[in-house]
């Protein structure tokens, strides 16, 4: 999520490390746990299946073209870290079997303070590193890139693993709220690009940490 400064909407506390523009944390699951298959307009491409396999699932096709690139935070314009540097956090392997093999090394976050902090203040991710949120319930979750001084693309993953869609080369210090408009539970974070570079795209399967259960 906002790992990198991408700032999960969560009713967190306004502090000034905020994610995302306030929402309560957690909050029940929409009663609509799917969406239907018809067409529904979204920035960057279309909600639909993407193929019979997933009929009934809400996906937000990856566009043939991607966004603009993006890049780093201009020099000295990346905000102090108030805590003087990133916790120490358990690192999860996710693959994508789809997609050659491609695997990220990806910092597990649960809390809400770190889940509210992402990666901000951080000017630099490994091209295979991320931060993997398990944002505990199913819903449409959006990000922001406050505080967030390295461009990511969001990776929004169902509780069973399918990416249901994928926010390309956000821009930094950004406070506009990003999604996909469906579900999910997980938010990978990786270098803006990445999905790209490695064939990763909304439809295909994210492997979960051993101890993940779908729900």
């Amino acid at each position: 999520m906002r790992a990198l400064s991408l700032v999960l909407v969560a009713a967190f506390s306004a502090a000034e490390c905020q994610r995302a523009p306030p929402e309560d944390f957690p909050r029940p699951a929409p009663a609509a746990a799917t969406v239907p298959s018809a067409r529904a307009a979204s920035a960057g491409g279309t909600v639909d299946a993407v193929d019979a396999a997933l009929a009934g699932r809400c996906v937000l096709r990856t566009p043939a073209r991607p966004p603009p690139p993006v890049g780093p935070a201009p020099a000295g314009s990346c905000p102090l870290d108030p805590e003087g540097g990133p916790a120490k956090l358990p690192v999860v392997r996710v693959s994508f079997p789809e997609a050659s093999g491609a695997a990220v090394d990806a910092e597990l976050v649960r809390s809400e303070h770190d889940t509210t902090r992402g990666l901000m203040y951080r000017t630099s991710l490994g091209e295979d590193r991320g931060m993997l949120f398990d944002l505990r319930v199913r819903e449409d979750h959006k990000f922001w890139m406050h505080n967030t001084c390295v461009p990511l693309d969001l990776l929004f993953v169902d509780d069973d693993g399918l990416i249901v869609g994928i926010v390309e080369n956000a821009p930094t210090l950004d406070d506009e709220a990003r999604g996909v408009g469906c579900p999910s539970r997980w938010v990978l974070e990786v270098n803006a690009g990445w999905a790209r570079r490695h064939g990763v795209a909304a439809g295909q399967r994210m492997s979960l940490p051993p101890h993940a259960q779908p729900g």
